[in-house]
């Protein structure tokens, strides 16, 4: 019951699909089959430092040598793909390549400070790919919406948020040295998502770049489009069913989310609920009809091309955009949702 993107699989998340398998593949190897070559993917900072292995912070912030971090962190790369599905798979990538290089230099203030305050010297820190996924929760909170879907005793809302932050605990809790990797990558991925220091202009996938990697690494790892419930049929798994039905159910919260804001928004526009005014005379016509409201603006070429650049036909963002009176989040998740 815990979904919050459905189940379009890795659909138009190539960036997500290749974090899942490289990695991933490359740390199981490393931990079975190559654990004398572990020492070179040591995120070792002392040796950073005094050693001058600057190559450590490319070795040592890829690869996880933890199963433990390797499996929450795919689990938290799946349930973040749907970010990339909504911002592009180019502005997806200069977030996480900004992550990852601010990150390095916060560790070392964040080592500093820890050693500073509580004398404390840190030498090595979690390895692998982690401050960009903790960065991730950033945008992750801002954008992604909230929705109920259960309660624990009654007053422990369940969200379906819930299982992405219970994920990142895990993570955090599993090293003495995590958190300060979670604080690198969040304080980065505020950075970046507020734009300090005109960061997202500096740290930005050029796009001769994008354009190399969409022509010779998407195709491999681009996944098909899911079918729908029709084609499916009576042939599919009960765990396919499962995912198709919380699908429908997502959706048809999502239209409802719409259509009672349309009407709350046409309340507070003046037209009036006589049925809650006049609650014993609802089999009544009301007497007086309230004026028509004025049809909302046209949306912006901006918040257009905002949505078209996620692969989205402009009927359908033009669409959206009048379903939810030119709000880009409701527009995003109802074509999502699709």
């Amino acid at each position: 019951m815990i979904a919050s993107t459905g189940s379009s699989g890795l659909y138009k998340a190539p960036l997500s699909k290749g974090l899942l398998l490289v990695p991933s593949a490359l740390s199981i190897f490393l931990a079975l089959l190559f654990q004398h070559h572990q020492k070179h993917f040591v995120y070792n900072l002392q040796a950073i430092k005094e050693e001058f292995d600057i190559w450590r912070l490319i070795s040592g912030r890829i690869i996880c040598l933890d199963l433990k971090d390797t499996f929450c962190s795919s689990l938290l790369i799946y349930n973040f793909r749907t970010l990339e599905r909504r911002y592009g798979s180019r502005k997806f990538t200069s977030f996480l390549l900004g992550a990852w290089i601010l990150s390095a230099m916060f560790d070392f203030l964040l080592v500093e400070a820890v050693q500073f305050v509580c004398g404390v010297t840190v030498s090595t820190l979690p390895s692998g790919f982690l401050a960009p996924v903790f960065a991730l929760f950033v945008p992750f909170y801002r954008s992604v919406p909230r929705v109920p879907l259960a309660h624990i005793l009654g007053c422990f809302p369940i969200t379906n948020k819930t299982l992405v932050y219970i994920v990142g605990l895990q993570l955090l809790t599993s090293s003495p040295y995590m958190v300060v990797v979670a604080v690198s990558g969040l304080i980065s991925g505020l950075c970046y998502n507020r734009d300090v220091l005109k960061v997202c202009q500096v740290l930005c996938v050029p796009s001769w770049v994008a354009e190399i990697f969409s022509r010779t690494l998407e195709p491999i790892f681009s996944s098909v489009e899911p079918v729908n419930e029709a084609q499916v049929g009576m042939g599919a798994t009960v765990d396919i069913q499962r995912q198709q039905r919380m699908e429908l159910l997502d959706q048809q919260i999502m239209l409802s989310q719409i259509a009672q804001l349309g009407r709350r928004r046409q309340q507070q526009g003046g037209m009036i609920n006589w049925n809650r005014l006049f609650q014993p005379l609802r089999h009544r016509r009301a007497i007086n009809q309230a004026e028509p409201q004025a049809p909302p603006p046209p949306a912006s070429e901006e918040q257009v091309a905002q949505l078209m650049e996620m692969g989205f036909s402009r009927v359908d963002v033009l669409t959206a955009l009048r379903a939810s009176n030119n709000d880009v989040n409701l527009a995003t998740n109802f074509l999502l949702q699709r």
